[in-house]
């Protein structure tokens, strides 16, 4: 009873934790990720689903670096996903034009998944942005849409956007 209970208080200190330890990484500006779902079934991504993501950029002189997170099941039916973003600025104006970005998430040959997993998830961070310079302050909305030319995609569980300053040359990440 005492060794279970000491294993409770572990996992208790680890939850409260956690958020702690993630606040460490000083070059993230901001990080979050949609469950997604359609007609109430988990794990499908639906054409009309398009994820928002809002952030706030208050030094317009750092480059940032934007990477999109995904999460997949093993049994997604392909080696890639195509993913359209649209960037828009604080005045509600697009930043440039949509942009279309293909994202390997198993190898195209041999069918191996990429990223880090266990079982059969996995997570991918895929850097879509480099070195973006944002040209004002304020809230930048990015809008995540899949393009994969099937109304509803099965497998795809859950879509992200991070934003990270861009380290300075010669500092660690």
């Amino acid at each position: 009873m005492h060794r279970m209970l000491n294993n409770w208080r572990r996992a208790a200190l680890l939850l409260l934790l956690a958020p702690a330890l993630a606040a460490c990484d000083p070059n993230r500006v901001y990080e979050d990720n949609a469950d997604l779902k359609a007609n109430g079934q988990p794990y499908l991504w639906s054409v009309q689903d398009k994820p928002a993501f809002e952030f706030e950029i208050t030094d317009p002189a750092q480059l940032y670096n934007v990477y999109f997170n995904v999460r997949n099941a093993m049994g997604y039916g392909y080696y890639n996903l195509y993913m359209k973003a649209t960037l828009t600025g604080p005045d509600g104006k697009p930043v440039g034009a949509p942009r279309l970005h293909q994202m390997i998430l198993m190898d195209p040959k041999t069918g191996e998944p990429r990223g880090n997993g266990t079982g059969d998830i996995y997570d991918h961070q895929f850097l879509a942005m480099p070195r973006q310079r944002f040209a004002q302050a304020g809230k930048y909305r990015v809008v995540l849409e899949q393009y994969m030319r099937q109304d509803v995609l099965p497998g795809i569980m859950s879509v992200g956007v991070r934003v990270e300053k861009v380290a300075a040359e010669g500092a660690a990440k």
